[in-house]
């Protein structure tokens, strides 16, 4: 049944992929014309967005003239740099490393999350590990995280967290977006480069980045593409299949976190349809009856997109400039 629901899924959001590929490499490359610049920075971070715009970068501009980035840091789940590497091994695109977690510390990123942590789980410390979950959108509910916690013994807490905490775990957890980001602009201005933005569409339509972290780039050249249409390209593209199996994840905490517990509330794949009916005006029968929901459930799964892009529209604006009224 899963089977059949996912090929359905296809279907739906099927593209020439040939066709889109060579136009996005026209785009980028009149981008990069346009920009001035000599080529592009690709943080590659073993996600499949990444190693797609990787691989369009490089099919653009030549393997040669990108230059992909390795950021770890020593909360990063090791498989994503063994997979960022068979990307860039792939590709033939040169690529450097550098471990940011030096960086972090020196800004207190585990140091101030730890504490709002402590706030909440006052045992927490050395050896636990940590990652949040999201809920309450698709139960009619406002959304609201919870922390997840696991001890260095085996035990496991849970903990509903409070609008404070939140926003402090979130606040010094964004500092390795950001460090990223930096990293990828010093090696842009010394190339003359452009960076580039790795968001599919969910992403960017959900406000799931960081304003001036890896929501910061010269081109965004997966933005109108749905999280489906990616993993497709991944495939057309011959890109490793640990790539193509690859379940989305931020790789942001300490515990494995899948993108679906810990912000979408959805699998990709239904939300892809779900985004698609919205902006096409499906009804929520027709959203319920296509990802096998009840309605109300679809509705409520409308509801948790708009409230979201209601949220999140301050992550896209641009800087106020003011004038004299």
């Amino acid at each position: 049944m899963q089977q059949v629901k996912e090929q359905a899924i296809d279907s739906l959001l099927a593209m020439d992929y040939d066709h889109t590929i060579r136009s996005i490499a026209r785009q980028f490359k009149e981008t990069v014309v346009r920009f001035r610049r000599r080529g592009a920075i690709v943080a590659v971070s073993g996600g499949v967005d990444s190693a797609v715009c990787c691989a369009l970068a490089a099919h653009a501009l030549g393997n040669r003239r990108v230059l992909a980035l390795l950021l770890p840091e020593k909360e990063s789940s090791p498989s994503s740099e063994r997979l960022a590497l068979e990307v860039v091994k792939t590709l033939g695109v040169p690529y450097e490393r550098h471990d940011i977690t030096g960086a972090l510390e020196s800004l207190g990123c585990y140091e101030r999350r730890d504490a709002a942590i402590r706030d909440v789980i006052p045992g927490y410390g050395l050896g636990w590990r940590n990652k949040l979950s999201i809920a309450g959108g698709l139960s009619g509910q406002f959304n609201h995280f919870y922390l997840i916690a696991a001890g260095p013994n085996g035990e496991r807490v849970e903990r509903r967290l409070g609008f404070k905490e939140y926003l402090q775990i979130v606040a010094a957890t964004n500092f390795k977006q950001r460090t990223r980001k930096n990293v990828e602009y010093y090696h842009a201005d010394r190339l003359n480069y452009v960076v580039v933005g790795t968001p599919n569409k969910l992403e960017y339509d959900q406000g799931f980045f960081v304003k001036n972290g890896d929501g910061a780039a010269d081109i965004k050249p997966i933005a109108h593409l749905y999280k489906t249409q990616v993993y497709g390209l991944a495939r057309h593209m011959c890109l490793p299949q640990g790539i193509i199996d690859s379940i989305p994840t931020s790789d942001t905490y300490s515990l494995p976190q899948e993108q679906e517990s810990f912000y979408f509330a959805l699998s990709y794949q239904d939300l892809d349809v779900a985004l698609l009916y919205l902006e096409n005006g499906r009804t929520a029968a027709e959203l319920a009856a296509a990802i096998r929901v009840d309605e109300v459930t679809a509705g409520r799964v409308y509801a948790d997109i708009l409230a979201k892009r209601r949220s999140t529209r301050y992550l896209h604006e641009s800087p106020v400039v003011l004038q004299d009224a």
